[in-house]
C-alpha cells in the first residue's frame, strides 16, 4: 500500500471523524453487550462475531487506511480505539465504574486506573483482557502479543501499554495511544514534537540548500557519499541480497571547528531530502537517575523509528569520549549510557549525524562504526571570500571583500554574524549599504569573543 496523501499545507487528504464516530458507536455496542454477557453468566467468547465492525471498503480517511496498511483485525482496531476514545469520547467508560456490591468496590476484571487530573476511567490491559478474552486464557495469552516489540503498534509508535512498577501485573499499564498518532487521526496533521525533559530533541529546519554552501573539495566529496545513501539507501536495502550484507540505517561523523557548517548541513540534508531532521541534547539525556538516560532517549528513537528521520548529536564527544577504566559506580553507569546509545544508534534504520569539534576526542572503537566521516576544516581564502560574496550579495559594499577575506581567518558561522550585525546597522540608516566600519566593528566583535584584539 502506498503512503498516505498529504495536501498541499502538510495536512492528511481524507479526514477520519465520520470513520471515527461510527467505529465508537460499534465500540459502545461492543462494551454494552460484553457486560450483558458477563452479568447474565453467559462467556461466550466468540460474541465478537454477532457484532461484525463497521465495512471500511472505499473509505478514504487516514484511520481507515491505517487499518487496511498493517491487516489489523478485529482485536487490534477494538485496541486503537480504545486507545483513542480515552481522549475523544472518554464516557464509553463510565460504565466501567459500577460497583462489585459483594467486595464494596470495582470489579476487578474490568481493570482500569484514574488519572492524576482526569476523574473518568481509563481502560488496561485488564480492561482490554475482558472484552475481547473473558475467560479464554488462550485469547489472553494471545493479547499480549499485541504488545510485543515486533507488532505494528510498537514498530511504527501506534500505541502500547504505560510501564508498571515491579511486581505489577503487565496488563495493568493504560492502552495509551502515541502523540503522534492522537494528532493524525484527529487533526489531520503530522504530528513535531516539542522539546521536553522527556523527549530531549528539537527539530532543525532551514531554507538554505546546498547551492548556497561553500565547502572545500574533501568536504563536499564526502557529503557525496552522505547524501547518496540518503537518496538511494532505501533502495539498496530493498535488494535481499544486499540487505543480507548490509546493516540498516546509515551512520556519520562530522568534526571541525565550531562555526564550520555541521548543524546547517545536517539540516539541509534534511532540507534536500525531504526528511524531519531533530537535534538530540546530550547534555539533557545524560541523567544522574539511573535508567532516566536510556528512557529519554528511547523516547527519541521510539519516535523516530520507521519514519526515516535524521537523528543529529551535537557535541557527540559528551559521550563518546575516549574511555578510561572503570574507577566508581558513576563509571561503570557512564559506560552503561555509551553501550545503550550505541546499541541504539546501530539499530536505528534512519540516518544518524554525530558532530564533534575534535576528532581526537571520540574513541577509536567508536570511530569504526561509522559508514562516513567528514571533516569540516576553516575555509581557506578563496572559500572565505566566496562566503562573503556570497552572504552579503542583498547589500552594496564599500569595503573590499577580497581583502577582508584574505585579513581575517573567520569561519562561515562567525561571517553569519558579521551579516547580522551589519545588517541592523544598515537599517537603522535605511540604506541597503554595509560600510567598511561596519564590516570591521561586525568581525571585532567576532574576535572579542574569542578574547583576540584587532
Amino acid at each position: 500500500m502506498n503512503t498516505f496523501q498529504f495536501d498541499t499545507d502538510g495536512n492528511i487528504a481524507g479526514h477520519s471523524l465520520g470513520t471515527i464516530r461510527e467505529d465508537l458507536s460499534w465500540l459502545t455496542r461492543i462494551i454494552e453487550f460484553r457486560l450483558q454477557q458477563h452479568f447474565s453468566g453467559v462467556d461466550d467468547d466468540d460474541f465478537m462475531a454477532s457484532l461484525p465492525p463497521p465495512d471500511l471498503s472505499g473509505d478514504e480517511s487516514f484511520y481507515a487506511y491505517v487499518i487496511k496498511k498493517y491487516n489489523f483485525g478485529t482485536p487490534e482496531r477494538v485496541i486503537l480505539l480504545m486507545a483513542l476514545a480515552v481522549h475523544v469520547a472518554p464516557v464509553c467508560f463510565d460504565i466501567f465504574f459500577l460497583k462489585n456490591e459483594n467486595l464494596n468496590r470495582g470489579y476487578t476484571e474490568f481493570g482500569g486506573i484514574i488519572g492524576t487530573a482526569h476523574s473518568g476511567f481509563i481502560p488496561t490491559g485488564e480492561t482490554l483482557s475482558f472484552l475481547l478474552c473473558g475467560r479464554n486464557l488462550e485469547k489472553r495469552f494471545q493479547l499480549i502479543e499485541y504488545f510485543s516489540d515486533y507488532h505494528p503498534f510498537y514498530t511504527q509508535n501506534i500505541l502500547h501499554l504505560s510501564d508498571v512498577k515491579d511486581g505489577d501485573p503487565i496488563f495493568s499499564g493504560a492502552v495509551t495511544i502515541s502523540k503522534e498518532y492522537l494528532t493524525l487521526l484527529t487533526q489531520g496533521r503530522p504530528y513535531y514534537p516539542h522539546y521536553t525533559s522527556s523527549f530531549p530533541a528539537k527539530r532543525l529546519s532551514t531554507s538554505l540548500t546546498f547551492a548556497d554552501a561553500v565547502y572545500d573539495e574533501h568536504t563536499s566529496q564526502a557529503l557525496e557519499d552522505v547524501r547518496g545513501w540518503i537518496r538511494h539507501g532505501r533502495s539498496i536495502m530493498a535488494d535481499s541480497r544486499l540487505r543480507t550484507f548490509l546493516k540498516q540505517g546509515y551512520r556519520v561523523l562530522f568534526y571541525g571547528p565550531p562555526g564550520t557548517g555541521k548543524t546547517m548541513t545536517a539540516a539541509m540534508l534534511g532540507q534536500e531530502a525531504g526528511l524531519d531532521v531533530y537535534q538530540v541534547d546530550l547534555s539533557a539525556v545524560v541523567s544522574k537517575y539511573i535508567g532516566e538516560t536510556e528512557k529519554n532517549l528511547a523516547n527519541v528513537f521510539n519516535m523516530a523509528e520507521n519514519k526515516q528521520w535524521i537523528l543529529f548529536f551535537d557535541e557527540a564527544d559528551a559521550l563518546f569520549g575516549k574511555r578510561t577504566q572503570t574507577q566508581s559506580s558513576n563509571d561503570q553507569y557512564a559506560n552503561q549510557q555509551v553501550s545503550y546509545l550505541l546499541q541504539r544508534i546501530e539499530d536505528f534504520n534512519g540516518t544518524v549525524v554525530l558532530a564533534t569539534n575534535f576528532k581526537d576526542n571520540i574513541d577509536t572503537a567508536f570511530l569504526r562504526r561509522f559508514q562516513s566521516i567528514v571533516f569540516f576544516p576553516k575555509p581557506r581564502m578563496e572559500h572565505r571570500l566566496a562566503l562573503w560574496r556570497k552572504y552579503f550579495s542583498p547589500f552594496e559594499i564599500e569595503a573590499d571583500l577580497e581583502a577582508i577575506a584574505h585579513e581575517f581567518e573567520l569561519t562561515g558561522g562567525s561571517i553569519i554574524n558579521v551579516l547580522r550585525y551589519c545588517s541592523i546597522a544598515a537599517q537603522r540608516r535605511g540604506a541597503a549599504v554595509v560600510t567598511t566600519e561596519d564590516l570591521y566593528k561586525g568581525i571585532t566583535k567576532e574576535y572579542q569573543k574569542e578574547g583576540v584584539t584587532i
